[in-house]
C-alpha cells in the first residue's frame, strides 16, 4: 500500500532530522511545509512528531495552529531556507530545491 502524503512528509522529516528538528529550523521548515500541505495536514504532522518524540505535555490542535501562526509571522531568511531545503532534498524531499 502506498504512503499518504502526510506519511511521506513524516518519513522525510524522520530521515532529515533523525534527532528531531532543532528550533532554528522551525521557521524555514514550516515555510516549506506550508507550500505543500494545508494547515490541517501540518497540524497532524506536528502532533505525530510530538507524540513520537515523547512530548511530556499533550498539545491540542488549537495550540499547534497558534504556534504555526506565531512561527510563520516571521519570514525565514534565504540562508535558513537553503539550509533546510538542502537537508530535506538530501533525503528526497521533492519541493526542497534551493529557492
Amino acid at each position: 500500500m502506498a504512503d499518504t502524503p502526510m506519511e511521506h512528509v513524516l518519513n522525510w522529516l524522520r530521515a532529515g532530522y533523525p534527532q528531531g528538528v532543532p528550533p532554528k529550523d522551525y521557521y524555514p521548515l514550516l515555510a516549506l511545509l506550508s507550500r505543500s500541505l494545508s494547515e490541517e495536514e501540518i497540524t497532524k504532522v506536528v502532533m505525530t512528531v510530538l507524540r513520537e518524540s515523547g512530548a511530556v505535555e499533550p498539545v491540542t490542535p488549537e495550540q499547534i495552529l497558534m504556534g504555526i501562526e506565531k512561527v510563520t509571522e516571521r519570514e525565514p531568511n534565504p540562508d535558513e531556507m537553503h539550509q533546510v531545503a538542502a537537508r530535506l532534498a538530501a533525503v528526497g524531499w521533492p519541493l526542497a530545491a534551493p529557492l
